[in-house]
């Protein structure tokens, strides 16, 4: 099995190499690739039962409940590329797989260690796995309440004379408030349930989800506050540890069958929930009720020191008890007359969501595409003083995220407290400002800007210098090249070659119908059933295009248009939708370093028509790069870009007789060079198909060859026409 968090053409490469080395071998396989647009070539359960043994080569969490009582060897997808003979011999001697007859293996966990797996340290860890896992569940939580909630604020709110915003009971947008507060209460169970999850598997889930609740209801612990998303964070490594750990012990077999289902879901939650209540709550509500009396002590100190600390302790857990003593130590002054320490809590609130959704616009590409737009929507809460909206940041990267929001929390706390910003409600962010609770709004502006500034930029350079740490690898990515394409949250490979959203239809002459998809690839020698997980080229492949009457198409006939929309002298295939034509095909590249190739590139896809702003289509290009390299290997690199310099989806290629240093995974310098670009706005999983066929193909050795030794445009045109 192969896959990668993205799952395009590493996860194809990777599937082809295993198919080949175990051919080569004398082995039978069949590989499974999993991805973006869903699995192929699936193992059967016959496939399973026959196999003598399983290879996984992926960087995400893969179920592996199916392979119990068959050896099993778990490495990171670019493995399946640089040594896939290797893996091959290494797994007639891996560990058998869920042994342990009474650990309720009936349902394998995708975190779970497998006794074969770690492939030499490869393979992501499972605490940062699963920790990815429970973020990609709670984002959708956080953006639909966030959302919600701001969405029924600021439309059927109705102002009060103290600058406040009321929602009258029983109306229409009350209720959608109320959804949204369900979304908000939901997402700190679901962190740490799917953070169980990813490490006890099913079991796992339910004292993960009610030890998150526990965690998130303070009332349970004679606290004010929960312990928000840290303490469910907490709880979700504890319960997922816990069911691990119950699993091992030996139990008489007419039991077994229930353990999974029944005994390990109650002992886990019952020893969970008492140990959270007993042991853990009783520290959370000491520390809030001392804080509390602590920032009590404080109120005639320095303004600046006093705000500097709330801010700090806004921005430090979110909706946790140190969050909520700040916030509650503001709001229990306002009754008293004193303002100004609320103001100073009410310009730290939005800097969080703020600050984090800027900087995914200021440094786009240390971001998901699922990040970017969490960003856009923590942006949209951080204006209605909704913290929450930082938390999937938070929760995803700790280490870089908390220390940035606390300092600009610090920020904005001190400004406000220096300037002497009041606010007489018991809520923060631009919303109290513009409904003229605030007092000094142009100081409480200038506060809030300062902190999210600080926030966002200490938040990428902290990140930014994290990345470069792992070798340049994308924060939250998948690992390196391909072998088990990953299907889920997690976001793609550093190496993968990934362009979203080429649309269909073909080039110059209109649209083509499907010719026939492309399916896994088969076999394992000594019968080892290999899964691949990728993004699987889905039913259907390129389609055929009419030849273009404007010189650019190539036809379906086989002719090169000549401009009048003849057919040229050689007749040759249309190739990859017509995507790639005669015109964007260059025998010889004169560049000799990656950037200068890119920029020929790119200049020869503007010679089409279809690139409205060459200089941008490069600069996006090489963002992606800046990502992890589209170097797959195999002297074969595939640059790409997302972008709406260009006016419709365009493929160049071109050759390097001498090869571009463009930090391959196995060293290689790339000779063959294939550029992509698609719209932002384009749609449809076409380009998905044109890259898996594009990936197996050049997975070829002898089409490879020929490519290299093709004479001419007319020829290499020949050659990337059998990619079907």
């Amino acid at each position: 099995m192969t896959a990668c968090p993205t799952g395009i053409a590493h996860t194809y490469m990777a599937a082809e190499k295993l198919t080949e080395a175990a051919r080569s071998l004398g082995h039978e396989i069949k590989v499974e690739t999993q991805g973006s647009i869903g699995a192929e070539n699936l193992l059967s359960d016959n496939d399973v039962r026959e196999a003598d043994a399983i290879i996984i080569a992926a960087d995400k969490d893969v179920d592996r409940s199916r392979f119990v009582g068959k050896r099993v060897l778990a490495v990171g997808v670019a493995e399946g590329i640089r040594h896939p003979e290797q893996l091959v011999e290494r797994v007639r001697s891996a560990p058998v797989y869920g042994r342990a007859e009474g650990d309720g293996a009936g349902s394998g966990s995708a975190g779970t260690p497998a006794p074969g797996g770690s492939g030499g340290g490869k393979e992501r860890s499972v605490a940062y796995k699963a920790l990815m896992n429970g973020v990609s569940y709670m984002i959708p939580f956080v953006v639909v309440g966030g959302l919600l909630i701001a969405i029924s604020l600021a439309l059927g709110g109705n102002p009060q004379a103290d600058g406040g915003l009321v929602i009258p009971d029983g109306s229409f947008w009350k209720h959608v408030n109320d959804i949204g507060v369900i979304g908000f209460t939901l997402m700190v169970p679901i962190l740490s349930g799917y953070i169980a999850y990813a490490i006890g598997d099913r079991p796992a889930l339910v004292p993960g989800m009610i030890g998150g609740w526990i965690a998130n209801t303070g009332s349970l612990y004679d606290s004010k506050a929960g312990a928000g998303f840290i303490g469910a964070m907490v709880t979700g490594f504890l319960a997922g540890y816990l069911v691990l750990w119950i699993k091992k012990v030996e139990v008489p077999k007419f039991a077994r069958p229930i353990m999974p289902i029944i005994v390990i879901p109650i002992v886990a939650t019952t020893v969970l929930g008492l140990f959270f209540i007993y042991v853990i709550g009783k520290p959370i509500s000491w520390v809030f009720t001392h804080l509390t009396h602590w920032l009590g002590g404080m109120t005639g100190s320095s303004a600046i020191l006093l705000g500097a600390l709330l801010g700090l302790m806004i921005a430090f857990d979110m909706g946790g008890p140190v969050n909520k003593t700040a916030f509650l130590f503001g709001a229990g002054l306002i009754a008293s007359g004193n303002q100004t320490v609320m103001g100073m809590c009410a310009a730290a609130i939005p800097v969080m969501p703020l600050g984090q959704g800027l900087a995914t616009l200021v440094r786009r590409r240390l971001y998901t595409e699922q990040e970017r737009e969490t960003g856009m929507a923590a942006l949209f809460m951080g204006l209605f003083g909704i913290s929450e909206g930082a938390i999937p940041f938070a929760a995803a990267r700790p280490a870089q995220v908390i220390p940035a929001n606390m300092l600009g929390g610090a920020v904005a706390g001190a400004l406000a407290g220096t300037i002497g910003v009041t606010d007489a409600v018991p809520h923060g962010g631009p919303i109290v400002a513009v409904l003229g609770a605030v007092g000094g709004v142009p100081a409480f502006f200038l506060a809030v800007v300062a902190g999210s500034v600080v926030t966002a930029l200490t938040t990428v350079t902290l990140v930014d210098v994290a990345e470069r740490r792992k070798g340049g690898e994308r924060p939250g990515a998948g690992g390196g090249a391909v072998a088990v394409a990953a299907q889920g949250p997690v976001a793609g490979a550093g190496a993968e070659a990934v362009v979203a959203g080429v649309g269909v239809g073909g080039g110059a002459g209109g649209a083509g119908a499907g010719a026939g998809g492309a399916s896994g690839g088969a076999g394992v020698a000594s019968r080892a059933a290999v899964a691949a997980s990728s993004v699987p080229a889905a039913d259907g492949g390129p389609g055929r295009d009419a030849g273009g009457a404007d010189g650019d198409g190539v036809g379906t006939e086989g002719g090169v248009g000549d401009g009048d929309g003849g057919l040229g002298e050689a007749r040759v295939p249309e190739v990859l939708s017509g995507y790639l034509t005669g015109r964007t095909v260059r025998t010889e590249l004169v560049a000799d370093e990656k950037e200068a190739a890119i920029r020929e590139m790119a200049a020869l896809v503007a010679a089409t028509g279809k690139v409205a702003d060459a200089d941008e289509l490069v600069r996006v290009a090489l963002a992606r790069e800046a990502q992890g390299t589209t170097g797959l290997g195999e002297e074969i690199a595939i640059p790409h870009a997302k972008t709406d310099a260009v006016t419709a989806p365009v493929v160049g290629f071109a050759r390097s007789a001498d090869g571009i240093d463009w930090g391959s995974l196995d060293g290689t310098r790339a000779r063959l060079v294939f550029l992509i670009a698609v719209p932002e706005a384009a749609a449809g999983d076409e380009h998905l198909r044109i890259l898996a066929l594009l990936s197996r193909k050049l997975m070829d050795a002898d089409f490879r060859a020929r490519l290299q030794g093709a004479a001419g445009e007319a020829g290499i045109l020949r050659v990337l026409g059998e990619i079907q």
